[in-house]
């Protein structure tokens, strides 16, 4: 825990403090942030980080160890009456604190806290506020050694992708066929031999089946790919550990590509069309954010999801976009940074300097296609990069 740096955040947000809590391990992003080890809990126990002054710690007295590896005082209860006398006394001085907590419950990634446990602090007299963009602050900025395991794992991760597209080209013409599995298990195995890794996927999806943003192939339920079929590929993976492939190094980035294509024929003009409406939204939420750091201006992901979102929807394909443009990405596939979204959640984190984030729409027909063109990008101070190659046109594959 970097105890400087959180107070620091919390003078800058105009924040009196951030009251941490926790009961069986729910709040895995209290034990990230603070730094605590694994350990089994199984009574209810308060950190509260003042904006300044000396952290102070309310645990239980059968448990009264469970927060000793952190700074600050310690006091300690047995009876909920002694618990709340507790709180309400470790909490003065302040008036608005922040807790992992969301109105209405917009961003749920963020929402650990129980509505009790909240009532609880405002029977006190607190404002509660959200802690997300400390959240963010402390999850999703990366330093520049994680900033370089990307680009790594970018460069790898496009070759791979490009062996795959190639792979499902030779098998079609001979044999003649291959089928969605056998080019997933031809991917992990090249995604191995590149040092990386991923815990599930990638994913290959032919004709209709790409039209299901979440369907993955498996040994015993996949489909045929044949000559004219139209191919989805959405492939993700970070840097494994290098002398241990069966694990990815917990402090890289992935990387999260989409592409899709067609094999041994034309695209149909529907199929060209609705690429081109889907590129084009896609390059607009990166305009988006390329133009706000241009212009040093804050911009939360929900309009960097609204500029995609309007070009599909000026199209007349809106109901077809059934999900966010795009999600965090750090040490987990889908961090706890600002996502892309004003759908699925209004999301009004900020996308913070150093953070990464894939923007992905895509336009989906039920029983036919689906098209997603899927890219990365990280943010700088002063500008926003797309971290690799952007597709331009339906694959001939």
């Amino acid at each position: 825990m970097n105890l400087s740096a959180i107070q620091s955040a919390l003078r800058d947000q105009h924040l009196d403090g951030w009251l941490f809590y926790d009961h069986h391990r729910r709040d895995l992003l209290a034990y990230r942030i603070l730094g605590l080890p694994e350990s089994f809990v199984s009574r209810r126990w308060y950190y509260f980080i003042p904006a300044d002054g000396e952290p102070r710690k309310l645990v239980h007295r059968i448990e009264s160890g469970k927060l000793d590896s952190l700074p600050g005082t310690k006091h300690e209860y047995s009876s909920w009456q002694e618990l709340e006398q507790n709180l309400k006394e470790m909490l003065e001085g302040a008036t608005n604190i922040a807790m992992q907590y969301s109105p209405r419950n917009a961003i749920m990634y963020i929402s650990m806290v129980d509505a009790g446990t909240v009532e609880l602090v405002r029977s006190f007299g607190k404002n509660v506020i959200s802690s997300a963009d400390l959240v963010s602050l402390f999850e999703a900025v990366l330093t520049e050694d994680q900033i370089a395991t990307h680009y790594q794992a970018q460069e790898r991760l496009d070759r791979v992708l490009r062996a795959g597209f190639q792979q499902i080209s030779d098998r079609v013409r001979n044999p003649g066929h291959t089928n969605e599995f056998e080019i997933v298990s031809f991917l992990r195995h090249a995604m191995e031999r590149e040092g990386l890794w991923t815990d599930h996927g990638p994913n290959c999806s032919a004709g209709s089946n790409a039209a299901d943003s979440h369907y993955e192939p498996t040994q015993n339920r996949h489909s045929p790919i044949m000559h004219g079929e139209f191919i989805l590929i959405d492939i993700f993976a970070k840097l494994s550990e290098p002398h241990d492939t069966s694990r990815g190094r917990p402090d890289a980035v992935w990387y999260d590509i989409t592409w899709t294509g067609v094999v041994g024929r034309e695209p149909t003009d529907h199929e060209r069309n609705i690429f081109t409406i889907v590129r084009e939204a896609r390059d607009a939420a990166i305009t988006a954010v390329e133009q706000a750091y241009a212009a040093n201006t804050p911009i939360p992901g929900w309009q960097a999801d609204d500029a995609a979102r309007n070009v599909i929807r000026r199209a007349g394909y809106e109901e077809f976009f059934t999900h966010r443009t795009g999600h965090n990405i750090s040490g987990e596939l889908h961090g706890n940074g600002a996502h892309l979204d004003n759908l699925e959640t209004h999301d009004e984190r900020i996308l913070l300097p150093n953070t990464c984030f894939s923007v992905e729409p895509g336009i989906y027909f039920p029983g036919e296609f689906g098209v997603r063109s899927e890219v990365n990008m990280i943010t700088r101070p002063g500008k926003a990069v797309v971290t690799g190659p952007r597709q331009s046109e339906l694959l001939r594959i």
